[in-house]
Parts: structure tokens; C-alpha cells; sequence
């Protein structure tokens, strides 16, 4: 194929990706779907339109807008946008959606969730073992059964590798402002390193850049999630709980390019590259040899279906608290 061919069907594969609240630089959630976006722009060579939503009212807005400029397929990230989603889709049945984190059953919509549990297992392992007072923290975003799966799966961890150990939950809050309240991530931090704990995990986007402040002001230890966060504050950050969502970008847009996208449902857990935490540089130095053994032995145990982590969004009782 010539490449003026090339660039006339480039021209024609028109996808776009709306952001939640928070904005594409959370340094979490939001961001590893831009860098999953920018991965399959590099690659490909193929543009790609964004928006990043200011307000709960926008998302239907912003959906029908590209919609009728001929964009597809349309990525929507975060649970919070799929009734409008779901209404937007039936309008333009031709037009291919995706949505993170959200179950939406319509032909032309694609959807992507993630088996948060499982990352959240092994990082809770990771904090179980590494704790000096018996005691470690988890500060959620928004009160949904979503973050209190990533509660749950964390929990289950720490016990695990400490039977014994206390663990402190306190979430931000019940509206869309939770993932973007960081001087009130950081305060809920601190008076969970005042009653003890000296690990806190953080599931709260944007908001949760202030629990890994509080946690490097405090000489303790925070742990990330989404992104890789451990460059944050080296030697601070025990961990982060990978949940993959710039693969799954990349793969919709890419699915999409090929004439490959569907409706369904895509499960991403860690058999799939979909969660798993993070070892690098920043943080090497915090993880023993005896920490990677067994966070590995567990990833494989859990991939096999020999060790069972719970899932909250199916059963709504975490049995380990």
C-alpha cells in the first residue's frame, strides 16, 4: 500500500478519548489512559482527539459532540460516564464507544474493567510485611462498590502476611470531587499515621497525590495506584498497584483501527497484564528479597485460581474485616 493510500485511511480512523474529572495529568488514573492514547498515536501516526470533562454536566455533551463529527470510536474513562454513554450510543448506532471501568451492555460499546482486587492483594501482602507498627492505612475516593474492592483485595493482603495487622479505611467523599481533593487526601492520611499506621494505600486519583505527601512529610510510607507513582517521592513510596488502563486504550483505539471493535466485555486481571504493582529504581530499595518472593508466589497463585481474592462488586461483604 502506498503511503499516500496510508494516510488517506489514517485520515479517515477519527478516534477520541474524554477524560473524567481530576484531568489528564492526575499522575493516576486519568493519565495512564492519555499515555495509553499517545502510545497508539506514536505507533500508528494516527490522531487522536481529547477532552477533558470540567463538570458532571459535560460528559453527555461531550460524547454527542464527537459523536456528530464523525469520531470512532469514542473512549470514555471512568464508570461515572456510562448512562450518558448509554444514552448518547443508541443515538448513533454506527458509532463505536468504549468505556473503562463500567459494565454497558449496547452492540456498539466496548467495555473494560479490571480486577482490581488482585493488584490490590499484592500490594497489601507487600505493606503486611513491611509494616513496623502492626498497623497500615487505605484511603479511597469516592464511596462506590469499585474502590472498596481495591479495600477489600488490599486488606485480604495484609493479613495474609499479617493475620494480626490493623488496618484503617477512610474514603474522600460521595460525589466526583473525592478524586480531586488532595489537601483532603493528605488530611486523611495524617490521622491515619497519628493512630499508628506507617503504610497508607491510596485508590483516590488525583486526591491521593495528597496522601503520598503526607506520607513523605510524615518519614512513612505511602503506596500509589494506576500510575506508577513511586517516582513521586523516592523512598516513600513502598509501591504502586499498576491497574492498566493505557493498555487497554491503546488495544481499543488499535481494535478500532483495524475494524476489530466490538461490543462486549473485556476482563483485564493479572493474567492479562492488567494489574500488578510496581519495582523500579525509587523504590528497589524498600522491597526485600523475601517481599518479591512472595508477591510473586502469590501473583502466580493467583493466576492459576489457587488463591482466591475477593471480589467486592460481586459480594458486598469483604471477609476478612
Amino acid at each position: 500500500m502506498g503511503g499516500a493510500a496510508q494516510s488517506a485511511l489514517a485520515a479517515d480512523y477519527q478516534p477520541a478519548i474524554i477524560y473524567d474529572l481530576g484531568g489528564k495529568f492526575d499522575k493516576s488514573f486519568n493519565e495512564s489512559a492519555f499515555h495509553g492514547a499517545e502510545r497508539f498515536k506514536k505507533e500508528t501516526g494516527i490522531a487522536y482527539r481529547e477532552f477533558e470533562l470540567q463538570n458532571e454536566n459535560q460528559r453527555e455533551q461531550a460524547l454527542r459532540n464527537f459523536a456528530r463529527r464523525g469520531y470512532s470510536p469514542i473512549i470514555g474513562v471512568s464508570f461515572s460516564q456510562a448512562v450518558a454513554m448509554e444514552k448518547v450510543a443508541k443515538e448513533f448506532p454506527k458509532t463505536e464507544f468504549a468505556i473503562i471501568d463500567a459494565v454497558v451492555e449496547a452492540p456498539n460499546i466496548h467495555s473494560v474493567v479490571f480486577k482490581e482486587e488482585e493488584g490490590s492483594y499484592l500490594v497489601g501482602l507487600l505493606a503486611g510485611m513491611k509494616t513496623q507498627t502492626g498497623k497500615v492505612g487505605f484511603v479511597g475516593g469516592m464511596d462506590i462498590p469499585l474502590i472498596r474492592k481495591f479495600a477489600c483485595g488490599y486488606v485480604q493482603g495484609v493479613k495474609a502476611a499479617n493475620p494480626k495487622a490493623e488496618v484503617f479505611q477512610n474514603m474522600t467523599g460521595t460525589t466526583g470531587d473525592a478524586w480531586n481533593d488532595p489537601v483532603k487526601g493528605g488530611e486523611l492520611a495524617k490521622s491515619q499515621f497519628d493512630r499508628g499506621a506507617d503504610i497508607v494505600y491510596h485508590a483516590a486519583g488525583a486526591t491521593g497525590l495528597g496522601v503520598l505527601q503526607a506520607a513523605a512529610d510524615a518519614g512513612k510510607l505511602g503506596i500509589g495506584v494506576d500510575s506508577n507513582q513511586d517516582y513521586l517521592h523516592p523512598g516513600h513510596v513502598l509501591t504502586s498497584m499498576m491497574k492498566r488502563v493505557d493498555n487497554a486504550v491503546f488495544r481499543i483505539f488499535k481494535a478500532g483501527e483495524d475494524g476489530k471493535l466490538h461490543g462486549g466485555v473485556e476482563v483485564l486481571g493479572l493474567q492479562e497484564d492488567g494489574v500488578g504493582w510496581s519495582l523500579d529504581e525509587y523504590n528497589e530499595k524498600l522491597i526485600t528479597p523475601d517481599m518479591k518472593t512472595a508477591a510473586d508466589k502469590a501473583r502466580t497463585e493467583i493466576i492459576a485460581g489457587t488463591l482466591k481474592v475477593h471480589d467486592y462488586t460481586t459480594d458486598q461483604k469483604c471477609p476478612v474485616e
